[in-house]
């Protein structure tokens, strides 16, 4: 009877007291594993066959243990087990990742092809394209770059008469001819052999003395068909917003389909100086609209669940395509789709697993990108927007409006952990990057959307893609003139440590502001904190003086004590009079102890001698 009257009074008062709202946990399981995967491949990079063999095998020895350990002795606890067969598994893909380093290490430590890059031969070579061009342009240069760096892999390579078929990673710097290459192409070239720089991913670099020559014909691959036609849209893009204003008809191209052989260069230099670099080329931000705006109106039409998922996908990989699939892109594409497919499912809120998941995909398929700067800043990037961003949200007042928190938390999350490594590339403090690109926010998304779906009307209707050339065309003028406005203030660009020194400070910089930022949107919390803090400081303190205090009476005290204490039975040191074998002298006069003296004993009471002056 009492137990139930107990229960209706538990369940009247948690109908009283309002509900509150469930406070959603991190996912972190898959953090390690995608850990562990990155630093096997980032060892592949740099350890010689050899070592990676003994990697691989240590690792398997130890995923095998672990594993054998969450099955013994019983029945072990959920959670233990599930954390040892997690970690086995992490180290299985671990072990994979640095097997697949394996190939690329054997061929720039061992065989006929390392010798010859390592002696600088002069070769004739065969090669398959696999990137993009990419422009080499020097500080303060403009207009058409002279150099390019092509990735690809050997097909056969010639060397003094010798023929060595093999394929390895390649990287090709020419002159002009080379920016007309495409992905999945095989040309002829011509040039000089040198070993890569340490932690480098490819195994030579070849020095073209030549423009390339077609080896094999394009357009007998749909791939390569389909790379072929990208680049033909993307020139005809460049023609078609060639109505536009100088910066809107540079900058247009290349935030919607990475092309920027138009940019200015004072334009480029003022979103570098400004921190919006980022914005000049396709990224995550890029991938995720199109999937977005491309699901809703699949939904929008009454497109049920999981062929609207397939409609995206299908729209996302022609988007891929069409810019030229670099590590940013795979990344986010990779994680897109992981995450639509999770959507699909049923299954929502898991921003942090799709990453790891990307990450692990992407690394287990090309090591290389272990390596990459760009690959890695643009995981930190996402990991700061799914980790820190909703955080800094909750943060903001009720009264600020939930977009213009959303403002304040993307780039501000972004930031704070890129921030370190681009101190590493480029030692320098941009000042108002934050204030830039809050304010440029708001119009990339028009940028995208509207410069995307103009994308393939160049070819069916001009006049259509025209017209949304121009309405994007106008956002990206306001996101130019928002980078050359704020490089322009005073103060834009301050100087910064260089090396572990200048990363250091920008990650205690970093922690600092998101520490500032609590304290501001939360006052009463940071002042209950500093005064708890204050409050335990003082403890310390005070303990430690207390202590200090109960040590110098007892080394120092005079010998007649010492004696008296032993007397009555006390331990401690029996100190000599003159000088003790503490070294100190005991020798006073007695006028003005340094020291509390004890009060006279009462009659028939034993005078306690410890602590000094005790009752």
């Amino acid at each position: 009877m009492a137990a139930h009257v107990r229960k209706k009074l538990q369940g009247r008062e948690q109908e009283t007291t309002p509900a509150q709202k469930p406070r959603r946990r991190t996912d972190v399981r898959l953090g390690l594993p995608a850990l562990l995967v990155w630093g096997a491949a980032v060892a592949g990079a740099w350890l010689s066959p050899v070592l990676l063999a003994l990697l691989c095998s240590g690792l398997l020895v130890l995923a095998t243990a672990l594993l054998a350990r969450s099955f013994r002795g019983g029945k072990p606890r959920a959670t233990r087990r599930s954390f040892l067969t997690t970690t086995s598994v992490a180290l299985v893909l671990a072990a994979a990742a640095a097997a697949h380093s394996a190939v690329s290490s054997s061929q720039r430590h061992d065989g006929p092809f390392a010798e010859a890059a390592a002696a600088g031969k002069s070769v004739v070579a065969v090669l398959e394209i696999t990137g993009p061009a990419r422009a080499l342009t020097l500080p303060g240069q403009a207009g058409t770059p002279e150099r390019w760096s092509v990735a690809a892999r050997t097909e056969e390579v010639t060397v003094g008469g010798t023929v060595i078929r093999t394929r390895a990673e390649l990287l090709v710097m020419g002159a002009r001819g080379w920016d007309n290459v495409v992905p999945g192409q095989l040309v002829r070239a011509a040039g000089k052999l040198r070993p890569p720089e340490p932690g480098q991913q490819e195994a030579a670099i070849l020095s073209a003395s030549m423009a390339p020559a077609a080896s094999g014909a394009v357009g007998a691959d749909a791939a390569l068909a389909g790379e072929v036609l990208a680049k033909q849209l993307r020139g005809r893009y460049v023609a078609a917003s060639s109505f536009l204003a100088a910066d809107a008809r540079g900058l247009l191209p290349g935030m919607v389909t990475g092309d920027t052989s138009a940019l200015d260069e004072g334009l480029s230099a003022a979103m570098k100086t400004v921190g919006m670099t980022h914005l000049t080329a396709v990224s995550g931000a890029n991938c995720s609209l199109v999937l977005g705006a491309l699901l809703m109106a699949a939904r929008s039409l009454r497109v049920p669940r999981v062929p609207a998922a397939g409609l995206a996908l299908a729209g996302l990989g022609m988007f891929v395509v069409l810019v030229s699939p670099d590590a940013s892109v795979l990344r986010a594409a990779l994680m897109g789709s992981i995450a639509l497919a999770s959507l699909a499912g049923g299954r929502v809120g898991r921003g942090l697993s799709y990453l790891c998941l990307a990450v692990m995909g992407l690394l287990l398929a090309d090591p290389g990108l272990a390596t990459s700067f760009g690959f890695l800043l643009s995981v930190l990037a996402t990991l700061g927007i799914i980790v820190l961003g909703p955080r800094i949200m909750d943060w903001t007042p009720a009264v600020v409006p939930r977009w213009a928190a959303a403002a304040l938390a993307v780039p501000l999350s972004a930031q704070l952990l890129c921030g370190p490594v681009i101190v590493l590339l480029q030692p320098q403090f941009s000042t108002y990057a934050l204030p830039a690109n809050m304010v440029a926010a708001p119009l990339v998304a028009p940028v995208t959307l509207l410069g995307t779906a103009a994308v393939p009307l160049v070819a069916w209707a001009p006049w259509l893609a025209t017209a949304l050339i121009a309405v994007a065309g106008t956002f990206s003028a306001g996101v130019a003139g928002t980078a050359r406005t704020a490089a322009g203030l005073p103060g834009s660009v301050l100087p910064w440590p260089e090396g572990g020194f200048g990363l250091l400070t920008m990650v205690l910089f970093s922690v600092l502001t998101l520490a500032a930022l609590w304290g501001a949107a939360r006052p009463r919390e940071a002042l209950r904190m500093v005064l708890g803090l204050h409050a335990r400081t003082v403890g310390m303190l005070n303990a430690a003086d207390n202590r200090f205090q109960a040590l110098s009476v007892l080394y120092w005290r005079p010998s007649g004590s010492l004696r008296n204490r032993s007397r009555f039975g006390g331990g401690g040191l029996e100190a000599r009079v003159g000088r003790g074998r503490l070294r100190h002298c005991t020798r006073i006069s007695g006028r003005n102890p340094p020291w509390p003296q004890p009060k006279p004993p009462e009659p028939n009471q034993r005078r306690p001698m410890w602590p000094p002056g005790g009752t």
